[in-house]
């Protein structure tokens, strides 16, 4: 029997989702927690590795017993319940479900959705703290046309080796992007992309050179040119991982 549980988190604690020996990761609680809720061990494989203090909406990942003679007894809809009895305040199951012996969390995946929230008041919220990036500054709406200008050149197929961090080693960095888009809500801008998959801090510098659009150190219409030339120093700074949250990740 093979569950995918969807989980959220928040990440400030934590460095990235995947298992680094003992050092405090998302999936290292989730091993934990599943051990102690079930019995015994079992093959927890996420979706997708997540940065150092990075978040997740909507983080998926699957369990496997290791052993096939053991069997996972708690019902699906008491499943997280049970894990989260065992798990830190800052994770939380939200879902469970049961899926085929030869889905597999990461290889099924199709797309994913990542939102990164901006704070654009220039007080500093503590409530927030980690969970935005502070800007420090208002964000007018004319630099907010600007800066959709520069999300839309990021539809459609390409090769993203500017955004990629340097000295990622991918053989192939071509994606296809679908949604490209910032929107305000208050004093949050929120930058939403869905890709069919994502480089190394690809968004975080997605958003970095969005920024500069902002400070008015690029034109809005340049993101297809700095795209063209392939050379990450053409691109901008990689924004912290603090506003950065996994959404949703889509599956066949």
């Amino acid at each position: 029997m093979k569950i995918l549980i969807t989980l959220s988190y928040v990440g400030t604690g934590y460095m990235g989702y995947q298992l680094q020996g003992d050092k405090p990761t998302v999936a290292l609680m989730l091993n934990r927690a599943v051990r102690k809720a079930f019995g015994f061990d079992c093959n927890v494989t996420g979706c997708s590795r997540t940065d150092s203090g990075v978040h997740a909406l909507g983080y998926c990942a699957t369990i496997e017993p290791k052993n096939k003679q053991n069997q996972i007894t708690v019902p699906l809809d008491k499943i997280p319940i049970a894990l989260n009895t065992m798990l830190p305040s800052d994770i939380c199951v939200i879902s469970a479900k049961e899926v085929s012996d030869d889905f597999h969390a990461r290889y099924n995946v199709v797309k994913k959705e990542y939102v990164y929230k901006i704070r654009t008041s220039p007080i500093r919220d503590p409530f927030l703290s980690g969970r935005v990036l502070e800007y420090g500054r208002e964000i007018s709406d004319e630099s907010l046309a600007k800066m959709q200008i520069g999300a839309s050149q990021f539809i459609g197929t390409h090769k993203f080796d500017a955004f990629m961090s340097a000295g990622s080693k991918v053989d192939d960095t071509t994606r296809t992007v679908y949604k490209s888009f910032l929107k305000r809500k208050g004093d949050i801008v929120e930058f939403h992309v869905v890709a069919d998959g994502f480089l190394y801090n690809m968004v975080r510098i997605m958003v970095g050179t969005l920024l500069d659009i902002e400070r008015g150190k690029i034109n809005e219409s340049t993101i297809s040119w700095i795209i063209s030339l392939k050379d990450r120093k053409n691109a901008g700074q990689t924004a912290r991982p603090d506003g950065l949250y996994l959404k949703k990740v889509y599956y066949h």
